[in-house]
């Protein structure tokens, strides 16, 4: 079997704390490829003791995500097979190597998708999954767009295959800012203004940051796009726009635009149980029990980044056994505060309403 030459390649900075776990996991590579953005902790120290690590340090001013990815993959030797991309709070899970080559050496694509945990609920269990693509052939890509960067084809045609057995795990480090995100994206959306994709992200990091009418107008740009043709990111722009009329006091203007981003993607759970929130807020239960069993309805999560943890966790069920109980759907009240029970085992007040609910 032909001996595949794979290369990991990375940017970072400050990230002495994750660097021996990285390491760990990207071990299975032949290299690993580190550019260093201006660290002002140990992480170059830590990095220059592997034997399997060549870092070098470079100061970017600006600094854009496309170029620091870029000038990493530059690290990497032109006679690679396969390029890894990945960042320094990531951790695959242990065989990844095999189970890439495998895939590869039957296919020959140009790159591939793999499953990714972007985020974990307190019990350690998947929260938020999605495929992820930032593998790729060393000759055939490069790296576009500020921040959200993605990588970019240059080949006529392009071949993408899944690796089923491929899993990389995101732990993200929530003691760092995303102060740098917004202005990013803005010069994101000014550089591209036609890019439906930079567009709603730059409308939900307005919402992140409470700015409402920005992210009303931004939302609805995103909306009027051409290029915007995804049901499922339109269904979320309108969600998103939905809140902000709910940070702005104006819960019928959102009811409005929840309905919008159901009859664009009725499949997803989302806007029918932020829809059902509004409600119970309002103590319309009977309207909540309605979107919330329309909710209920839909059995299958869907493996893209939209997906809301809390439309299938035990906030769901939880949710959903109150608003039960309230209309006096007891046998279903008693029923879903016992999922919410298994998903959530440790939480007091779900065990003390399951008592509740049984003696009614």
């Amino acid at each position: 079997m032909k001996k595949l030459k794979v290369y990991v390649y990375a940017i970072c900075k400050n990230e002495s704390k994750f660097v021996n776990r990285y390491i760990e996991s990207m071990s299975e590579a032949d290299k690993i490829y580190v550019l260093d953005t201006g660290s002002t902790d140990d992480t170059v120290e830590l990095l220059k003791q592997y034997e399997n690590v060549e870092v070098k340090q470079e100061i970017l001013n600006p600094f854009r995500f496309d170029e620091a990815r870029n000038k990493s993959l530059e690290m990497v030797p032109v006679d690679a097979d396969i390029c890894v991309c990945t960042d320094f709070d990531e951790v695959f899970n242990s065989g990844w190597r095999k189970e890439l080559e495998r895939v590869w050496l039957k296919e020959n694509p140009d790159r591939v998708e793999y499953l990714y945990n972007w985020s974990f609920n307190e019990y350690g269990k998947p929260a938020t999954t999605f495929y992820m693509s930032k593998i790729h052939k060393r000759n055939a890509y490069t790296w576009h767009h500020p921040v959200h960067e993605v990588l970019k084809c240059l080949l006529d045609k392009e071949k993408s295959v899944i690796v089923e057995g491929l899993v990389l795990n995101h732990h993200q480090d929530f003691t760092k800012p995303r102060s740098s995100y917004l202005p990013l994206l803005e010069l994101s959306v000014l550089e591209e203004p036609e890019n439906d994709r930079n567009m709603h992200y730059l409308g939900r990091e307005y919402m992140y940051y409470k700015r409402w009418n920005d992210a009303i107008d931004t939302l609805e740009r995103h909306l009027n796009l051409k290029s915007s043709t995804w049901d499922a990111e339109r269904a979320a722009s309108m969600r998103f726009i939905a809140r902000s009329y709910i940070g702005l006091n104006r819960p019928l203007e959102a009811k409005m635009w929840y309905e919008k981003a159901i009859e664009e993607a009725p499949y997803l759970r989302e806007a029918y149980v932020e829809l059902a929130e509004v409600y119970y807020k309002e103590e319309d239960y009977e309207k909540s029990y309605s979107y919330l069993k329309k909710a209920s309805q839909i059995k299958q999560k869907p493996v893209i980044y939209i997906n809301e943890d809390f439309c299938w966790n035990a906030y769901f069920y939880d949710l959903l056994s109150v608003v039960c109980y309230y209309t006096n759907h007891l046998e279903e009240a008693l029923e879903n505060v016992q999922k919410a029970i298994e998903l959530d085992p440790d939480n007091e007040r779900l065990k003390t309403n399951l008592e509740m609910m049984s003696k009614k």
